[in-house]
């Protein structure tokens, strides 16, 4: 049996709210064609949501499934749809965030915006699609012999991401060093076997040899290929090597996807509580995504109410 791992993230260029980095395993029996997710289950998983419909929920890049003022219903389909086949349903933000995430909850309860906060789930899908759905999926999963095994994620908020970013002094180490920790822990839980794991290019890196070194620190890393397409290597103990790619567009890898989606709908939901907490205190505040332009309207436009809360700027602000 194999296991194939993606590894996504949402939130890199934003100076406000969290980067969050998911990863989601899969369990395919001998002789399965990695690269045939899709086509395996193409009964119930639709790589669009052009292509979804009742029976059909879409696992695709979020970036494609979610666009500001578009809703979040194809990003709930295909979350909660995963949350349940996982016997992790979840009915509340803080539930979902503390099943993907627990370790943050510290760090979320300092953010008034969080503390105070928790929102019912899903937003903008029908709880009754979701219950179809996963049965429609759960079908032709186990028809393919393929089973969803895990999805975790890593929510980053400003005061850790400022830590982060000072002690490697690069925004783009920073991420790698998030997307290796959540991969070694993942593969950590994996029994003895092949694994194959493709995660998304980070900042345009090519070369990870010195950051895969770092996080496998017991176990040779070979390097088989790196290119501004793709960066190959094998890792890992002898008895559970890992194939692993950083490869641009790693988000059309079914895994990748599905950990694509689930960042972007954490940070969807914590951005949520954000601009909720803001214009909760601040009458006609337009809210914001945290991009930068936008984020320094935002920031001045808050100002004044910050300084009454007492709220610390490493709180509230990415310095890159």
């Amino acid at each position: 049996m194999t296991y194939l791992v993606g590894t996504d993230e949402a939130g890199y260029g934003p100076n406000l709210g969290p980067l969050v980095v998911s990863a989601s395993v899969w369990h395919v029996p001998d002789g399965f064609d990695p690269e045939g997710l899709y086509a395996a289950l193409a009964d119930a998983v639709a790589p669009s949501a052009g292509e979804a419909s009742a029976r059909r929920v879409a696992i695709a890049d979020s970036k494609k499934l979610y666009s500001p003022g578009g809703g979040l219903r194809h990003l709930e389909r295909g979350l909660l749809v995963a949350m349940r086949l996982l016997g992790k349903p979840a009915a509340h933000a803080r539930e979902l965030f503390d099943a993907l995430d627990p370790a943050s909850a510290p760090e979320r309860d300092e953010l008034p915006w969080h503390a105070d906060r928790d929102e019912a789930i899903p937003i903008d899908a029908k709880p009754d699609e979701i219950a179809e759905l996963v049965a429609h999926v759960r079908r032709a999963l186990d028809a393919a012999g393929v089973r969803l095994v895990d999805l975790r994620s890593r929510a980053v908020f400003p005061a850790a991401f400022n830590r982060l970013v000072t002690r490697f002094d690069s925004k783009g180490h920073a991420l790698s060093h998030v997307t290796l920790s959540l991969l070694a822990d993942a593969l950590a839980r994996l029994p003895d076997g092949p694994v194959r794991a493709v995660c998304d290019k980070h900042g345009g890196r090519d070369r990870y040899g010195p950051l895969l070194a770092e996080h496998f620190p017991d176990a040779l890393s070979e390097v088989h290929q790196e290119s501004r397409a793709v960066s190959r290597y094998r890792v890992g103990p002898r008895e559970r090597r890992a194939d692993l790619a950083f490869q641009a567009k790693g988000e059309t890898w079914l895994p990748a996807a599905l950990a694509s989606m689930a960042s972007k709908y954490l940070r969807e939901l914590s951005m949520r509580a954000f601009n909720a907490f803001w214009r909760g205190r601040i009458e006609g505040l337009r809210p914001t995504a945290g991009y930068p332009q936008d984020a320094r309207r935002f920031r001045a436009d808050i100002a004044a109410a910050r300084a009454e809360l007492a709220i610390a700027d490493d709180l509230l602000w990415r310095i890159r």
